[in-house]
């Protein structure tokens, strides 16, 4: 089981400094590359618990073209969440999960409050 897992995608500068980070911690991380593997309801469910958030727009990129165009200013937290789960662009990143508790890397040093 690892120690950690990193929500993670490749072409950004930001997730692959924390996942640096992660490494350099000496821990067994599990990379979720959520791109290519599209969180589930349940999933983004649980992760709102970790990270201690009630409002979905807290985990999402809201200056992503997808959130204009799929006209989110006004929605609610079950259309955001289904537009994550359809969109996974919309996904803050990197998030970095460890022992039930998360927070969103930006900066990457945030981690360190897992470590």
């Amino acid at each position: 089981m690892p120690d950690a897992t990193i929500w993670h995608n490749a072409r950004c500068s930001k997730s692959r400094q924390a996942k640096v980070l992660l490494e350099e911690a000496g821990l067994d991380i599990e990379v979720r590359e959520y791109l290519k593997e599209p969180p589930t309801r349940a999933e983004l469910d649980a992760l709102l618990v970790a990270l201690g958030f009630d409002d979905p727009r807290a985990v999402m990129r809201t200056g992503e073209d997808a959130y204009t165009q799929l006209g989110l200013a006004d929605a609610d937290g079950d259309e955001l969440l289904d537009a994550i789960v359809g969109n996974p662009i919309l996904l803050e990143r990197p998030i970095v999960v460890r022992h039930g508790r998360a927070v969103i890397g930006r900066p990457p040093e945030r981690i360190r409050a897992l470590l």
